[in-house]
């Protein structure tokens, strides 16, 4: 269950996430915490240099495996304002990494594309526990649906208007 702690992870994982679509990335952040509650590490996705493998998820698993303990990654939370797609997800389980929490579903963010009209991801919207069985997972959270659809039509609007 996602409690007050969560939340204000979350939310910063959207300011990063706005941070992002301020710079004209899509809009993602991501905040790892290890299991005593200390933030290790965060990012914003960085994709639109045209590396659309610069996502925030991805990141902050590379840095736990260059940073942390093997046996201290199961115990950090990773706080993300979209579930992760399945490159993502993927690099979160190999790493070894514990807990996901994200504001926003893959579902989600497919439906929003779709509302907004959108050309779809590239990549098929896999859940976690698709791609990481056993993985605890928690999300989406309702209170931040509204203002993460907003950064989200905000983007896509301006993909469309960038033609």
């Amino acid at each position: 269950m996602v409690d007050h702690t969560d939340l204000k992870h979350l939310r910063r994982a959207l300011e990063l996430a706005r941070e992002a679509l301020e710079a004209g990335d899509a809009p993602f952040g991501s905040v790892l915490v290890a299991s005593d509650g200390t933030v290790l590490a965060e990012d914003r996705n960085r994709t639109g240099g045209g590396d659309r493998t610069r996502h925030p998820e991805f990141a902050l698993a590379r840095w736990a495996a260059e940073n942390m303990k093997p046996a201290d990654r199961p115990g950090a939370t990773v706080y993300t304002s979209g579930e992760h797609c399945p490159m993502c997800a993927a690099a979160h389980g190999f790493v070894g990494l514990g807990r996901i929490v994200y504001a926003g579903s893959s579902g989600q963010l497919v439906a929003w594309r779709a509302d907004f009209g959108a050309a779809p991801s590239p990549v098929r919207a896999l859940p976690i526990r698709e791609v990481v069985p056993g993985l605890t997972v928690e999300g989406p959270v309702p209170e931040l649906a509204d203002e993460l659809r907003e950064m989200h039509r905000r983007y896509s609007a301006e993909l469309a208007a960038r033609g």
